[in-house]
This record gives structure tokens, C-alpha cells and sequence, in this order.
């Protein structure tokens, strides 16, 4: 059965597209933790992180970088953290989340963000890319 995120992937489900190539897209994340909160997934479907091959972890982590670079330069903030959970959804995701403190990574409290604002922040994100 195809996850949640394989079918954002596949356009059956939308979402607020920050990003994607023909291995990753960055999305808005719709239950977000902080302003900005992205999500990088794999389009392969693979649940566990470390079931990535080398290269993929490699250019994972790359196309991360090029997302985070934006979120910081669009959202202000001290940095953006990083989270490989893997628990909530089985299929690879990273959470890049914009931080001022480490209590600022507190999964398990959404933060409240109307879709205009989601759609906002997207594009404020996208400007940067």
C-alpha cells in the first residue's frame, strides 16, 4: 500500500511544493512544528533511512541543504534543525525545522497555520531557491 507521502508524490494528494527533482521533493509540513517546517522525501518508497543506498543518502542530504539554505534565508531564525524520525510515516523523510533553541525541536506540538499562510511561506521559501 502506497504511503501518504508516495501519493503527495504522485499528485493524488496536494501539498505546498517547495522543491523537487526526479529523486526528492520538499514539501510544507501540514502539521508543522514551526513556521517553515519543511519535509524532504525520497519518491523511492522506502521506509528505514539507513535502507538508502550510499548515493542516495549522499544526495538526500544534498537536496536538504540546497531546502534548508532557503527556509533560513526566508524564515528568520538562528538555524534550521534537522530530524530523521522515520516513525510517524513508513517511507523516508527528513524534517528541516527553523530553530532559535533546541526546544524549538518538539515534535508532538503543531503549531496553528491557516492555508494562506502555508501557501505564503511556500512561496516566500521558493524566492530563495
Amino acid at each position: 500500500m502506497a504511503s501518504i507521502f508516495s501519493k503527495i508524490i504522485s499528485g493524488e494528494i496536494p501539498c505546498y511544493k517547495i522543491l523537487e527533482d526526479e529523486n526528492y521533493l520538499a514539501f510544507l509540513d501540514i502539521t508543522p512544528i514551526a513556521y517553515g517546517h519543511t519535509l524532504v522525501v525520497s519518491k523511492r518508497e522506502v521506509d528505514y533511512f539507513f535502507d538508502l543506498s550510499d548515493i542516495e543518502l549522499a544526495t538526500i542530504m544534498s537536496f536538504s541543504k540546497k531546502v534548508a539554505k532557503a527556509i533560513k534565508t526566508a524564515v528568520p531564525c538562528m538555524k534550521i534543525g534537522v530530524s530523521v524520525i522515520g516513525l510517524e510515516v513508513p517511507h523516508v523523510h527528513v524534517h528541516l525545522v527553523p530553530i532559535n533553541s533546541v526546544k524549538d525541536m518538539r515534535f508532538g506540538n503543531p503549531i496553528n497555520i491557516s492555508k494562506d499562510e502555508l501557501a505564503k511561506i511556500a512561496e516566500d521559501i521558493k524566492r530563495y531557491l
